[in-house]
């Protein structure tokens, strides 16, 4: 089994926790979605699942076996990254950035075969990247070096994915293309997949379960219904908070409450102007 189980983790930054103690597992065909406040974890909890991060104390298990104990090289056959968008190598072509994903596979003279050539092919084809195959990395807009982090992901093919993020920069047309794409995969080939999100629609929508993280805590963890609650999310964003039934799919649909007084106030005064003006 490709799982994935993080146990009793914990990170520190120096002195100043990240990760307190957390306990969680994915399994294949699931994808687990980790959400919280800015500076909750997120990222840190991405990483450190990752072995990018070293615990300070618990450890990180893939298909049973302790992450620690594997070679990188090792490690890159079973999970593969899915970083936000950073400054990529310029020189490199988009078709030489996702081909870094068969690294793993090469021969010591590091020369690409047929199967390489055509899991490349494969993710970027996935990807709607296959277009701009021939262009340089620092010609593409920010969501588009994004959806070449996915693909370089995807070529790499492994059985679990890690995205920290993986619809920033994106529009919303490739925001929901990407993670149609992930259920779509998750659900043909059984991945075992945990990101990092922002978006609370997107999650209820895409993700099977949800981990709430609050200042490096897991406060809740379970189904979209059960952890996307009005009372919880407005007490952990500080913001009051409803959530009504999506009316086409019947998943939890979070919006503002309208008698929030700083957007009261603000629609009061848009509400004024337009009499204003159309007096």
């Amino acid at each position: 089994m490709n799982s994935l189980a993080i146990e009793s983790l914990t990170f520190n930054y120096g002195i100043n926790p990240a990760l307190k103690d957390i306990s969680l597992s994915v399994q294949p065909g699931e994808i687990l979605a980790v959400v919280g406040p800015n500076g909750a974890g997120k990222t840190t909890l991405v990483r450190a699942a990752s072995g990018l991060l070293q615990p300070n104390s618990g450890r990180v298990l893939v298909a049973g076996t302790d992450i620690s104990q594997l070679t990188e090289s090792q490690r890159a056959r079973y999970l593969a990254v899915v970083p936000q968008a950073r400054k990529l190598p310029p020189a490199y072509t988009v078709w030489h950035t996702v081909m870094l994903g068969r690294t793993p596979y090469l021969s010591w003279l590091g020369q690409p075969g047929k199967k390489d050539r055509q899991s490349t092919f494969w993710a970027m084809e996935r990807t709607q990247t296959l277009p701009f195959a021939d262009c340089r990395i620092d010609e593409l807009s920010g969501g588009e070096q994004q959806r070449v982090l996915l693909a370089r992901a995807l070529a790499q093919q492994t059985p679990i994915l890690l995205l920290d993020e993986p619809t920033a920069h994106l529009d919303l047309q490739h925001q929901i293309g990407i993670l149609a794409l992930l259920r779509e995969l998750v659900d043909e080939q059984g991945l075992t997949v945990l990101m990092a999100l922002h978006d609370l629609n997107l999650v209820s929508l895409y993700a099977d379960r949800v981990a709430l993280l609050v200042k490096g805590s897991l406060r809740d963890l379970g189904t979209p219904r059960e952890v996307l609650t009005p009372q919880q999310l407005s007490e952990v964003y500080q913001t009051p908070l409803h959530v009504i039934p999506h009316p086409d799919y019947d998943t939890p649909l979070v919006l503002l409450d309208g008698h929030d007084p700083k957007i009261k106030a603000r629609l009061a005064g848009t509400n004024r102007v337009s009499i204003n003006q159309n007096g």
